[in-house]
């Protein structure tokens, strides 16, 4: 007799989980689609010049020969910004990093954030955004590995995993 109720119950079970891995896989493509749509103007290929001056005042531009580096551009009033420096801070204690820290207020005010955060890392001021247009960058946190070529190898925007961006690294290495 095939019409048991457990015979039932084992014909559902398989037809749960293709949902379930239908709904994953819709949330992977809309996972993937927004990020592509927030990183659509960022910089690719050739990494444009990053020239500044560090938060000590000291001059400052990206020698990509040096690297791979990780670009990493962040705001102090960014809340995102905020949960990913700590990963920040692990990565530059091992590797080339440089931090922009965009529309954050003056070098005096982007000390006393850090220090209040108790994190140091590179800091590249950028009072008025101008380096972060050159580089496509409208929102923060935005992360670039910059290869010893000179040749951008990912740009995104949006929080970064330290395991996700010392990947990359390595990967671009």
């Amino acid at each position: 007799m095939t019409d048991t109720p457990g015979a039932e119950k084992d014909n559902r079970k398989p037809r749960r989980w293709l949902a379930w891995a239908r709904d994953l896989a819709l949330l992977a493509v809309a996972v993937v689609a927004v990020q592509w749509w927030q990183a659509r103007d960022l910089a690719y290929g050739a990494a444009p010049p990053l020239v500044g001056h560090m938060l000590d005042g000291k001059p400052f531009q990206l020698e990509p020969e040096q690297g791979p580096y990780l670009v990493h551009f962040w705001a102090e009033w960014c809340p995102v910004c905020r949960l990913e420096q700590g990963s920040i801070a692990a990565i530059a204690a091992d590797h080339p990093v440089i931090t922009v820290a965009t529309n954050s207020g003056t070098p005096t005010e982007v000390a006393a954030h850090l220090a209040r955060e108790g994190v140091r890392f590179p800091v590249l001021m950028d009072e008025t955004g101008a380096i972060a247009r050159q580089w496509g960058v409208s929102g923060v946190p935005a992360a670039f590995i910059v290869g010893t070529d000179g040749v951008i190898s990912h740009a995104g925007v949006g929080y970064s995993t330290e395991y996700g961006l010392r990947l990359r690294l390595w990967l671009a290495d």
